[in-house]
């Protein structure tokens, strides 16, 4: 058994506290919005060298320690260290041995996309057999389905898939619309990323599904043409690669960008202004997916 303590902090001294008490012999330690479920919560997203300017202005610290602790000798040593007069307001749950295998594939359910396409962890039956139904497990890499930014990107494959159609998923984490695209009958799919484990993850991922995906890091070389490209990054990774998405569209191809937020959408419009034209095609929960499409006539 273990004891979880959850403390009240204010944003300017919360990490702070974080930091003491995993000093103090934390085994682990978190910060979450105290407000959560309520409407004073505040949502926070993230990029790559662009973090929050602050925590939530009410926090909880939450920190587990081993039954056999000196509990306040830990408290009140980690709150003279990040700066209080006393320990602040906390509560104490009883956190006993379970099976945390069976807890976590309890949280992963079928994820319905579409009518032709589910989602299926590999320990449940699917829900459609009739169906398109991908087997993936959460891993490492990032892409099961419940993300509304990947949803997003699977509802767009299945109305933009065409047997034959050449498909580039481009930051492909764990190669899930790849294989989508691949099980949509799409001919040549090409998974492009960053991270060596993501790419790893993608081969298992696709060989597990029984389909072919070709995979390679993005310091490598790109200069084929496709049919759709799809991307679900981030918007400052994707407005950089503006230049690149849009020149690695065939005449007529059509693209897919998520990963951005419905208040980041003009900031990526403008940056593919040069090269296409974007307008949102669809949003999901604070998330927008932009789509274009290369015109004919356009040269290389």
């Amino acid at each position: 058994m273990w004891l979880s303590v959850i403390l009240q902090a204010d944003s300017a001294r919360a990490e702070a506290l974080s930091d003491a008490l995993m000093d103090a012999g934390a085994l682990s330690v978190g910060i979450e919005d105290a407000d959560a479920g309520t409407e004073a919560e505040k949502p926070q997203f993230g990029e790559p060298g662009h973090h929050p300017t602050q925590l939530w202005d009410h926090s909880r610290v939450v920190a587990l320690f081993d039954a056999e602790a000196d509990l306040a000798s830990a408290l009140a040593a980690a709150a003279s260290a990040a700066g209080f007069d006393a320990v602040p307001p906390f509560t104490l749950e009883e956190v006993a041995e379970q099976n945390w295998v069976s807890l976590t594939q309890s949280q992963f359910e079928p994820i319905h996309i579409t009518d032709r396409l589910w989602i299926v962890p590999s320990w449940h039956d699917a829900p459609d057999p009739a169906a398109i139904n991908i087997e993936l497990d959460p891993g490492m890499a990032f892409g099961t389905g419940s993300h509304p930014t990947t949803r997003l990107c699977l509802q767009w494959l299945c109305d933009a898939v065409r047997p034959g159609m050449s498909v580039l998923d481009y930051g492909c984490g764990s190669g899930i619309l790849g294989i989508a695209a691949a099980r949509l009958e799409a001919g040549e799919v090409l998974g492009v990323d960053i991270d060596d484990k993501a790419l790893l993850a993608a081969a298992d991922n696709a060989e597990r599904n029984g389909v072919r995906l070709a995979l390679r890091h993005s310091r490598e070389t790109l200069n084929e043409r496709f049919d759709l490209v799809v991307a679900n990054i981030l918007t400052n990774p994707l407005c950089v690669l503006a230049p690149l998405l849009s020149a690695r569209l065939a005449p007529g191809g059509r693209i897919a960008l998520s990963g951005v937020l419905e208040t980041q959408t003009e900031q990526v419009i403008a940056a593919y202004a040069p090269f296409l034209e974007l307008r949102i095609g669809a949003t999901h929960e604070g998330w927008a997916r932009l789509e274009g499409q290369r015109r004919e006539h356009d040269g290389p």
